[in-house]
């Protein structure tokens, strides 16, 4: 197997087929939960990991979390197909566990190559996994939200806005703000970048 995981990547489809790199992973899964929208989309949402509701359905944020995600993008602008969504880890942890740092970077590859075939105009981190993978450093969510930092690959520099995982406001309403003004700041930053709905509102 090469290190990239170019041999599990379907360049046509911006997906990952027959990874089988992360044992537990490959067990607790029903399916590899590839990223969905538009493959040139101007924002690109980065999420964890799958959870049962994901894994059942083949589509990142979906459930309650997908919920708050879509309500947030609607109070915005935005619909949910307008924007590419995806995660760390494309398959399900045993128990809904955060992945192990050893699953995410096996993991990573697929990551950066989604990022570099989208070419977003914003990269959004949902929550400290995603924001710590990418970014390479300690990042505390709560305080940071909203804050924009680099991301390069292979001598490439994406923007990377920090936000608060979409499940924090269910479980810390006082979440809410921080996560409705990174989204605006996301359709801010990005502009009409030629988006179906940025227009209409």
């Amino acid at each position: 197997m090469t290190d990239d995981g170019s041999e599990c990547w379907d360049e046509s489809a911006t997906a990952v087929t027959g990874c089988e790199r992360c044992p537990a992973l490959v067990e607790s899964r029903s399916r590899m939960v590839n990223g969905v929208g538009p493959t040139d989309a101007d924002l690109l949402f980065v999420g964890e990991a799958p959870g049962a509701n994901e894994d059942e359905q083949g589509e990142p944020f979906v459930g309650r979390s997908g919920d708050v995600l879509d309500e947030g993008l609607r109070d915005v602008g935005l619909a949910r197909q307008d924007v590419r969504i995806t995660n760390c880890v494309r398959c399900r942890p045993p128990e809904n566990r955060d992945p192990t740092t050893d699953e995410r970077a096996n993991c990573r590859g697929y990551l950066d190559r989604e990022i570099a075939a989208v070419d977003p105009e914003l990269v959004i981190t949902l929550g400290k996994v995603p924001a710590e993978l990418l970014l390479d450093r300690s990042v505390a969510v709560t305080s940071e939200a909203g804050d924009i930092d680099d991301l390069t690959v292979d001598e490439s520099t994406w923007q990377v806005l920090l936000c608060v995982h979409p499940a924090a406001t269910l479980y810390d309403p006082s979440q809410q703000d921080a996560f409705d003004a990174a989204l605006q700041t996301a359709v801010e930053y990005a502009g009409d970048g030629g988006q179906s709905t940025f227009g209409e509102f």
